[in-house]
């Protein structure tokens, strides 16, 4: 293998490693702990229950 071989896989892997990071944090900021999404939650969801 050549240089710009080597070079070039270190390349693709890291691309491949931001990509996943920042896809993974995106969805987490979209996301609660529940897996509900934030924007679609209620607002008296977000208060808690008033009985």
């Amino acid at each position: 293998m050549s240089f710009g071989d080597i070079l070039y896989i270190i390349a693709v892997f890291l691309f491949a490693y931001i990509t996943f990071g920042i896809v993974r944090g995106y969805f987490k900021s979209k996301f609660d702990d529940e897996g509900r999404r934030i924007d679609m939650i209620d607002d008296e969801d977000k208060e808690g229950k008033k009985d």
